[in-house]
């Protein structure tokens, strides 16, 4: 290869480049069709070591791909001590992967790989940002859609390079949206009093004055969920509080429903504003008339749309009829909160292929995905 096309790939050093590797993705698709960059000051949030509490229980390495000393490529590796726990070979992460350039992807994926195999892992997964809590899977359907906080954008370029740089598809990570109108309600129609047939079971919203308590309901319910199910890693506590203080300004009692039975809680799920909704026309670096823009569309919550991002019920009914009914009722609630929230529109997102009962209850709303992620990986051991 000529010096003129070479690519070279080199650690992220200093908060310049630090800085540089966080805005690279809308510096890189500015101007692409249904392309909408969120805003950089969440993407320090989740990048930098001093904000982000992954790196309380993780570390990780930032890459950047250059040519003729102009990026084209951003990667990142990772290593969980939460994942490290699990059985089964030591598994070992990538995240951010971000190009238009197919001949950047296997350099930026080989960097990765070497610095993840210098720590002794034998798996690399991903993409995650920074582990399955986070943005998950390469976008490889659904790319005219409209953006959603925490679904990432990707070229149709990206999921071919990674399989040609010999990564096999694992698992496809898809999104459903759910509009909030009579005839969805009427599909998700729920059997009359069977709340009280199968156990006195009782919904509530968010307790703004014990919003700490609520937040370890959630986080333990949904880690018992969870447990087991491919890729997952438990949330810690300072995780779930983070993201409820960065939902601070946006949080509202009716976008956190708990299900009690028999006033024990037994299933939960928390749905989030779309940023997108009232930051999509301010760039990621609003300028100072932007972030006046912005703060008013937060204090009238001028939000048309919202994402499900914690949904779950507890492994006791595995088996009975509450658990096929729970998530049914959890919707059915989503639902009649529509008429108080302004969301036209609620995605399902982050269902595994995999998850039969979870796609046909989903299905019966909304038939089809609308976007599909795909997670990759690539067995490190000879």
């Amino acid at each position: 290869m000529s010096s003129s096309t070479q690519i070279t790939v080199t650690p992220v050093s200093g908060s310049r480049q630090l800085s540089l590797f966080i805005k690279l993705p809308r510096l890189l698709y500015d101007g692409l069709p249904s392309y909408v960059p969120p805003l950089d000051m969440e993407q320090r949030d989740i990048f930098s070591p001093t904000h982000a509490p992954f790196f309380e229980h993780g570390f990780a390495c930032y890459f950047l791909a250059w040519r003729n000393g102009k990026p084209i490529g951003r990667i990142s590796a990772q290593i969980d001590a939460l994942a490290l726990k699990q059985p089964g070979p030591r598994t070992g992460f990538f995240g951010a992967l971000d190009t238009l350039d197919p001949e950047c992807v296997a350099p930026l994926l080989e960097a990765a790989t070497q610095w993840l195999k210098v720590r002794k892992i034998e798996r690399i997964r991903g993409p995650w940002t920074l582990n399955s809590n986070g943005e998950s899977g390469i976008m490889v359907e659904g790319q005219e859609e409209p953006p959603m906080i925490g679904i990432p954008w990707h070229p149709k370029i990206l999921g071919p390079a990674v399989e040609a740089a010999g990564f096999k598809r694992a698992v496809d990570l898809l999104s459903y949206r759910m509009e909030t109108s009579l005839s969805a309600e009427r599909a998700n129609q729920i059997p009359a009093n069977i709340r009280q047939r199968l156990g006195a079971i009782t919904m509530r919203g968010l307790r703004m004055d014990k919003v700490n308590e609520d937040a370890e309901i959630l986080r333990e319910i949904y880690n018992d969920a969870w447990a087991d199910t491919w890729g997952n890693i438990p949330l810690t506590q300072d995780e779930v509080k983070s993201l409820l203080k960065a939902l601070k300004p946006i949080l509202r009692p009716e976008q956190y429903v708990l299900a009690e039975v028999s006033g024990e809680p037994a299933a939960i799920a928390l749905v989030i504003p779309n940023m997108f909704d009232i930051s999509g026309d301010l760039g990621g670096a609003p300028s100072p008339l932007g972030w006046l823009k912005l703060a008013s569309r937060v204090v009238s919550h001028d939000f048309r749309s919202a994402r499900v991002v914690l949904l779950g019920v507890r492994k006791k009914y595995l088996g009975t009829a509450l658990r096929a009914m729970l998530p049914a009722l959890i919707i059915d609630e989503l639902m009649k909160r529509g008429h108080v929230l302004p969301y036209r529109s609620i995605e399902l997102g982050w269902v595994l292929e995999t998850h039969e009962g979870l796609r046909k209850l989903i299905e019966r709303i909304s038939p089809k995905p609308y976007k599909r992620h795909r997670m990759y990986e690539k067995v490190l051991t000879e």
